[in-house]
């Protein structure tokens, strides 16, 4: 790739991979650790697909010396991960567990003398079980227990550590685990979700002043959200009202009380959702300044209102004939332009950061013991070239992380969806990196794309 063919990055731009603790660590009852809602919810029959579970995942509690090599091999810059609440606090609040701290002591240490900036997400949807129990996020003190649990791991890590997200995809925890019930904990209660939605940004609000005092001058705080854009079918009326609705409740619900310290009017009261508990204070500790938004895209929705069909005044189309995902997800990079300048004019944060986005597809070995898979590799050009249109027009995006550094464990999925620039044998846990992997490198050699 020579200089003029390249669309260059701003220098120091940074480019790395990201992970969440259950989907790779395994060793789900080693060295204290204690029961969260997602190793009830995959050992629950019915609930995971192939009845998987995270008991193993990829080992990287294990390997994580092997991993971080992987990370060098593909030259990045930084790596994002999460850590496990109950392997620190196993009942989610009090007695902190030293072992469980010293896993993460060990990994930011590997990680800092390989010459890889780590980006700390404190809670990636591994709420304790014990804190379940009690209520899970629909109990105000979980968001107490939270703060406690943000001041015990950045206490000891908070000298290394000068990035953190407080929670990922808020939106995923509350609405997907609370009120369609295909996460863990399972409930379908909208109430419940969105009680839940408010104390998990409270948990927020009053993580960020802790991690900050536990940090120094070149500490920095955000949120990661899952930020679906939603797209009018057509230019009619009802279509547009049905899209501004849709985006209330996927862009506005998390987006408002963090920026603007209120949530948007209606979106609890039409999903019967309301009352919010809220408690005078509250939306002042949700909306203090951060220093950088995550934004996690992976898709946009095409709404229409389908009310007069009989349907609901707010209905997903699907469209034909689009490129797919594994997921089903249409592939759609410039919807990601679209995000990224509608962020930037409506909510103004100081810095952006990609924390994800990424592709799965089917993926094997070949005999040459490569894993061609070019359509992740056209995936990601895409959206780095959506993502470099973006800041050539002022928005303030610092850096990409793609989901994700290797397979993994997916949720409600299991192993049946490959999202890694790594292929994992989940037979031998053997990694190999994937063409797209290689691709990635080259990508960041050159700090551009062509």
């Amino acid at each position: 790739m020579t200089t003029g063919q390249l669309k260059k990055f701003p220098e120091g731009f940074l480019w790395g991979t990201a992970t969440a603790s259950y989907q790779i660590e395994g060793a789900w009852q080693e060295d204290g650790k204690g029961e969260n809602i997602w190793d009830r919810f995959s050992h629950t029959p019915g609930k995971v697909q192939d009845g998987d579970t995270g008991d193993i995942a990829c080992d990287h509690y294990h390997r994580w010396p092997e991993d971080i090599k992987l990370m060098q091999e593909m030259g990045l810059k930084a790596y994002r991960f999460s850590i496990s609440w109950s392997r620190i606090i196993p009942d989610g609040d009090g007695a902190v567990n030293e072992k469980g701290l010293d896993f993460y002591d060990k990994l930011v240490d590997g990680l800092l003398a390989a010459g890889i900036e780590p980006y700390v997400t404190l809670y990636h949807w591994d709420l304790p079980q014990a804190l379940q129990d009690k209520g899970g996020w629909a109990n105000r003190d979980t968001a107490k227990a939270f703060a406690r649990y943000a001041d015990a791991v950045s206490k000891r890590l908070g000298n290394r550590v000068h990035n953190w997200i407080t929670l990922n995809e808020p939106w995923v925890s509350a609405f997907l685990g609370n009120m369609f019930g295909v996460h863990a904990p399972g409930l379908k209660d909208p109430k419940t979700a969105f009680a839940a939605s408010h104390h998990l940004l409270l948990g927020h609000g009053l993580a960020v002043p802790i991690l900050r005092a536990n940090g120094n001058s070149q500490t920095r705080v955000g949120i990661t959200l899952n930020l679906s854009i939603c797209e009018s079918a057509s230019d009619s009326e009802a279509d547009k009202v049905a899209t501004a609705k849709s985006n209330a409740f996927n862009l506005s619900w998390f987006l408002d009380p963090v920026f603007k310290g209120k949530y948007p009017e209606g979106v609890a009261e039409r999903l019967k959702g309301a009352p919010l508990p809220i408690q005078e204070g509250d939306l002042q500790k949700i909306s203090v300044p951060l220093d950088f938004l995550g934004v996690n895209y992976y898709f946009r929705f095409i709404i229409k209102d389908d009310s007069a069909n009989g349907g609901s005044s707010v209905q997903e189309v699907q469209l034909e004939n689009v490129e797919r995902t594994e997921m089903g997800w249409e592939v759609h990079a410039p919807a990601l332009y679209r995000l990224l300048t509608y962020l930037h004019k409506e909510y103004n944060p100081p810095a952006m950061y990609i924390t994800e986005n990424g592709s799965a597809f089917k993926d094997e070995v070949g005999p040459d013991g490569k894993v061609n898979d070019p359509r992740r590799t056209a995936y990601l050009q895409s959206h780095f070239a959506a993502a470099h249109q973006a800041i050539s027009e002022g928005v303030p995006l610092e850096g990409y992380f793609v989901w994700s550094l290797m397979d993994n464990f997916e949720w409600g999925y299991g192993y049946s969806k490959r999202f890694g620039l790594t292929y994992v044998d989940f037979d031998t846990l053997q990694r190999t990196i994937k063409n797209s992997g290689h691709y990635y490198k080259g990508v960041i050699a050159a700090n551009g794309i062509e």
